[in-house]
């Protein structure tokens, strides 16, 4: 059996850092390292600990969770960030995952949903839920004729990227990808790579959002 995924709560709410400690150590899978209860007791608790994941709370007194992410993830872009909020707001999604989350969730979201975001941001992969991808194109993607930029960019994209970010947006892991292409795991992260490099980005949460707000990505 595999070690547990360590995980760092951030959350300024007690009972909510309480609750959520009870609902992951009820799975063998799971561990809680710590807790803070701001941004920066956030990142120094990364710092000490090294979680695997930091379930992150937005909104919080002093440095908020925006401001965590972004420095947790310059100094140790290893470590996975999960957004769980109460605020259902397309921006601070948009900026979360810019910022290098690796997920976006809301605190009504289910147990199992929690599980596997958790589980694919351990990964290394992004896990979006549905309603967040369609979110995420439909209300962030520009009208094609308010921006140049959407069609330089689909151009610079090849086919085989296209369809590679596709299967990343729909949530599918590199392995998934491959089988459906008919290419290696190791092609599929290539082309990843050649992704985040013409967005700017590095990460696939990051590449999603990027994309669906310049108009790369269609709601099916």
């Amino acid at each position: 059996m595999s070690d547990p995924i360590q995980i760092l709560i951030a959350d300024d709410h007690e009972v909510v850092r309480d609750g959520l400690r009870l609902i992951l150590e009820g799975e063998e899978e799971f561990v809680v390292v710590g807790e803070a209860a701001d941004g920066r007791e956030a990142v120094r608790l990364t710092g000490e600990l090294s979680p695997q994941v930091v379930l992150m709370d937005l909104r919080m007194p002093g440095m908020d969770g925006l401001e965590a992410i972004e420095h947790i993830h310059a100094r140790w872009p290893e470590v996975a960030v999960v957004i769980l909020t109460t605020y259902n707001e397309d921006e601070l999604m948009a900026r979360g995952l810019r910022a290098g989350a690796r997920g976006y969730l809301l605190k009504d979201t289910k147990r199992q949903a929690l599980f596997d975001a958790l589980r694919a941001a351990a990964r290394g992969e992004a896990l979006l839920r549905p309603e967040v991808l369609t979110r995420l194109l439909n209300q962030l993607s520009p009208p094609p004729q308010s921006d140049q930029k959407p069609a330089r960019d689909a151009l610079r994209l090849t086919e085989r990227e296209r369809e590679v970010l596709a299967g990343a947006a729909r949530g599918e892991r590199s392995k998934e990808i491959a089988a459906r292409l008919g290419i290696s795991e190791r092609t599929v992260k290539a082309y990843l790579s050649s992704i985040y490099s013409k967005l700017g980005v590095d990460s696939r949460a990051a590449a999603i959002a990027v994309a669906a707000q310049r108009g790369l990505l269609r709601s099916e």
